[in-house]
C-alpha cells in the first residue's frame, strides 16, 4: 500500500526497487568508460585506486547508514548537515550536491551522444543528447514508481553485463587461456609500469566513478520501513563496490596486458573484442548508454529532492520547492534539466574534452558530499547516540576518510589540465556559495524585521 510521508512525497518505492537503486548507483559510465583510459595512463596498479577509494566510501556508506536510522529524510545529507553544522553547511552541500549532478549529467548526456555515434555515424550528436535528456525528465516528472521500475531494469541489464564478464574473464584467468594470466600484472613493465604518483593522480576519476552510492539514502523519505530496508540495501552497496569495482579492474588487469587498453573505449568492449565475439561491441555500447541514462535518471531524481528541501528554506528558487499532483517535485527537476543543457554547448565547443572536465567538476561535489556524511555522523556520535547499524571504527575511520578525501582534491591541480580546470573552479564555486548564502541570511533578517514591526 501506497503511503505519504510528512514532505508530501509518496512513499512508492519498495525494497526491490530500493535495492536496485543501490545497484544503480554504484554502477555507472566511471567504470564502463572511465577504467580503460586509468588503464591505459596507470597499468595495473589502478586496483590500489579502486580499492583505496572503495575503502573510503564503505566508512561513507555506513555513517549514512548510521544517520538515515537515526531520522529519514528525503533532504538527506542537505538535512543532516543543517541540524549538526548549520544551516550556512546546508546551504553549501545542497548547492554542491547539485553541481555534482549538473555536471555528471553532462558527462552522460555527452557519453550518450558518443556512444549512440557509434551505431548512427549521421545522426546529429547534439539532438541525440537533447533526446536522452527529454527521455529522463518525462520519466522523472510522471511518478516515483516510474523512476523506480526504469532504474530496477537499468541496474539488471548493468548487472548481467558485469557478472558476464567476471564470470568469463575468471575462467580465462584460471585456465590461462590467451594471454589472460596474473602474469599480466607485472609482466609489462612491472605493477607500476608508469610510476606511483599517476596511480594517486587517478583517485579523482575513480572517486567519481563511485559517485551516486549515496542517493540510496535519497530515498529513505520515499521508502516505507526505512529501518528494515536501509540496512540491507547499504550493506548491499559495499559488496558491490568490492565484486563489481575492485574484482572487475583487478580481472581486466589480468586478462590482458594493460598496454591494450585506451581512453574513449570501453575496457569491457575492448575485452569482448578480442574475444571474435561479433555482437559484443554492440552489446556493450548498449550497456554503456543505459548506464549513462541511468545516471541522468537518478541525477534528476536526486537533484529535484534536494533543491525541494532548500526551495521550503528559501535558499533555493521558489519554484523549486512546487510539487506536482503525483507527488514529484517538478520544480527542482525542471531546474536542473536547464543545466543539463549546457552539456551540448559544452560537447560543441570541447568535443575530445567534455567528458573528463565535466567529471572533474562533479567530482567536486561527491567529495562535499562524502565529507559532510562522514563530519556529521562524528557529531552526531558526539551527542552521545548510539546506533543499532553503527559506523565501524568511529571516530578514528571518519577522520582518515576526511583526509583521504582532502588528499584527493589537493592532487587534482598536479594531475591532467581537465583536472586543473575543475581544480581553479574551486575559489568560484567558494565565491559563488558565499555570495548566495549572503543574500539568504539577508532576505531572512529583512522578513524577521518586517514580522517584529507588524
Amino acid at each position: 500500500m501506497r503511503t505519504q510521508s510528512d514532505e508530501g512525497y509518496s512513499h512508492a518505492l519498495g525494497n526491490r526497487q530500493i535495492q536496485m537503486i543501490a545497484i544503480g548507483g554504484a554502477i555507472g559510465v566511471g567504470l564502463f568508460l572511465g577504467a580503460g583510459g586509468r588503464l591505459a595512463a596507470t597499468g595495473p596498479a589502478l586496483v590500489l585506486s579502486y580499492a583505496t577509494a572503495g575503502l573510503a566510501a564503505f566508512f561513507v556508506m555506513r555513517a549514512l547508514g548510521e544517520l538515515v536510522l537515526y531520522r529519514p529524510a528525503s533532504g538527506s545529507f542537505v538535512e543532516y548537515a543543517g541540524e549538526f553544522i548549520g544551516p550556512w553547511a546546508a546551504f553549501a552541500s545542497g548547492w554542491m550536491y547539485w553541481v555534482n549532478w549538473a555536471f555528471t549529467g553532462i558527462a552522460e548526456l555527452t557519453a550518450i551522444a558518443a556512444y549512440v555515434h557509434y551505431w548512427a555515424g549521421g545522426f546529429p550528436q547534439w539532438l541525440t543528447a537533447l533526446l536522452a535528456l527529454g527521455f529522463v525528465l518525462v520519466v522523472n516528472l510522471l511518478s516515483v514508481r516510474l523512476f523506480g521500475e526504469l532504474e530496477f531494469w537499468f541496474a539488471m541489464l548493468k548487472v548481467l553485463a558485469i557478472v558476464i564478464f567476471l564470470v568469463v574473464a575468471l575462467v580465462l584467468v584460471v585456465f590461462a587461456v590467451g594471454e589472460a594470466g596474473p602474469r599480466n600484472l607485472v609482466a609489462h613493465g612491472g605493477f607500476f609500469p608508469t610510476g606511483f604518483p599517476l596511480v594517486l593522480m587517478s583517485l579523482q576519476s575513480v572517486v567519481f566513478a563511485y559517485a551516486s552510492i549515496e542517493l540510496v539514502g535519497i530515498t529513505a523519505g520515499e521508502t516505507a520501513r526505512p529501518h528494515e530496508v536501509m540496512p540491507r540495501a547499504i550493506n548491499g552497496v559495499i559488496w558491490r563496490i568490492a565484486i563489481f569495482y575492485v574484482g572487475s579492474v583487478l580481472l581486466l588487469a589480468m586478462v590482458l596486458p594493460w598496454t591494450s587498453y585506451s581512453a574513449g573505449t570501453s575496457p569491457f568492449v575492448t575485452f569482448f573484442a578480442g574475444l571474435g565475439v561479433p555482437w559484443a561491441a554492440d552489446a556493450m555500447n548498449l550497456v554503456v548508454i543505459t548506464a549513462a541514462l541511468s545516471s541522468c535518471n537518478s541525477g534528476l531524481y536526486a537533484t529535484g529532492r534536494i533543491l525541494r528541501s532548500m526551495a521550503t528554506k528559501a535558499e533555493a528558487p521558489a519554484f523549486a520547492a512546487t510539487l506536482s499532483s503525483r507527488h514529484v517535485p517538478i520544480g527542482g527537476i525542471v531546474f536542473t534539466a536547464a543545466m543539463f543543457l549546457g552539456g551540448v554547448a559544452l560537447f560543441y565547443y570541447l568535443p575530445e574534452r567534455a567528458f573528463n572536465i565535466a567529471t572533474a567538476v562533479a567530482s567536486l561535489g561527491v567529495i562535499t558530499t562524502w565529507g559532510v556524511l562522514v563530519y556529521c555522523q562524528t557529531r552526531l556520535r558526539a551527542t552521545g547516540h548510539r546506533s543499532a547499524f553503527p559506523m565501524p571504527g568511529s571516530p578514528y575511520t571518519n577522520w582518515l576518510t576526511l583526509g583521504f578525501l582532502a588528499l584527493v582534491i589537493l592532487l587534482m591541480p598536479f594531475a591532467d589540465r581537465d583536472q586543473r580546470v575543475a581544480f581553479f573552479l574551486i575559489p568560484a564555486l567558494v565565491a559563488g556559495i558565499a555570495l548566495g548564502w549572503l543574500m539568504v541570511r539577508r532576505r531572512r533578517r529583512t522578513r524577521e524585521a518586517a514580522r517584529e514591526a507588524g
